[in-house]
């Protein structure tokens, strides 16, 4: 098996403290496929994963992992098997759980946001797998998503960019309700027509259109802020700044994946180095 210890790793590999979040969930899904135990795998999954968060992270072409990492076909068939199967939903769901408890909350929540993202796909996305937003301009594909009110994601639904964001959450206050049933409040924007709301009301869902006051000018939090900070976060993410997945189930894998690492860095308390962060000093004296 090969090793996870390379001799300069990169800053979106996981810490031994991280890796021990999802470690036990990996390791019991890799003893349930063990065949006939003929042969050992070859390679580790602490790598198969740091390779997904690398390649989510720098926005890179699968073909463009580097080579210390395992194959690149190799990592994107774990990343498919583990999308296909339901395991990268499940730790992302765990982990969910344990930021919520961490942070005094239910497992579950009882009040949600919804709100949808337009992003510009790649010419490798089918064309009938995408469409135009009208508002935006922007022809593609649309993310429309549950967050808590920490900005954890609920739900994701990848849609083409045309399907207007009142579909999205008519089908997103479904999910919730047979997913979520402790849910009984959710915000949305203006953006949002009343079958929403209708939809939500007869699922015990208090939907609530959150009504901008004109008069007051720049930024200015509410109740909906929550999942546009989870949009800056999914746009940390250079992968996700356009849609290059020809599988809307890759594309909310990576979603999922890139809200994996985020959660994992805030149950350890570890941060990602960026730009901003301040150069080491360096003893500019002379020894003389």
């Amino acid at each position: 098996m090969t090793s996870s210890r390379r001799a300069r790793p990169y800053p979106s590999d996981l810490s031994d403290e991280r890796w021990a979040l999802i470690e036990p969930l990996l390791t019991e899904w890799r003893a349930a496929r063990g065949g006939l135990g003929i042969r050992p795998p070859v390679h580790d999954l602490r790598e198969i994963v740091n390779a997904i968060l690398y390649l989510n992270r720098a926005g890179v072409p699968w073909e463009y992992l580097p080579h210390d990492f395992p194959p690149a076909k190799t990592v994107y068939d774990y990343f498919a098997k583990w999308a296909k199967d339901g395991t990268t939903q499940k730790i992302h769901d765990l982990l969910r759980t344990r930021v919520r408890r961490a942070a005094g909350r239910s497992p579950q929540p009882s009040a949600v946001v919804l709100d949808a993202q337009s992003v510009k796909t790649s010419s490798n996305v089918a064309e009938s797998a995408q469409g135009v937003d009208a508002a935006k301009k922007i022809k593609g594909r649309k993310r429309h998503v549950a967050v808590d009110t920490l900005g954890l994601l609920l739900l994701v639904l990848v849609t083409a960019a045309s399907v207007h964001d009142t579909a999205g959450g008519r089908d997103l206050v479904g999910q919730l309700a047979a997913g979520f049933p402790t849910v009984s409040k959710a915000w949305v924007d203006m953006g949002y027509k009343k079958s929403v709301v209708e939809a939500g009301s007869a699922l015990g869902i208090d939907v609530q259109v959150v009504v901008k006051d004109p008069a007051v000018k720049g930024f200015v939090p509410n109740v909906r802020w929550p999942v546009e900070r989870t949009f800056g976060w999914l746009m940390l993410h250079r992968r996700l700044v356009r849609d290059y997945e020809g599988s809307e189930r890759h594309s909310a894998s990576l979603i999922h994946w890139a809200m994996i690492g985020t959660m994992s860095r805030r149950l350890t308390g570890e941060a990602v180095p960026s730009w901003r962060d301040p150069a080491p000093k360096t003893d500019t004296t002379s020894p003389i």
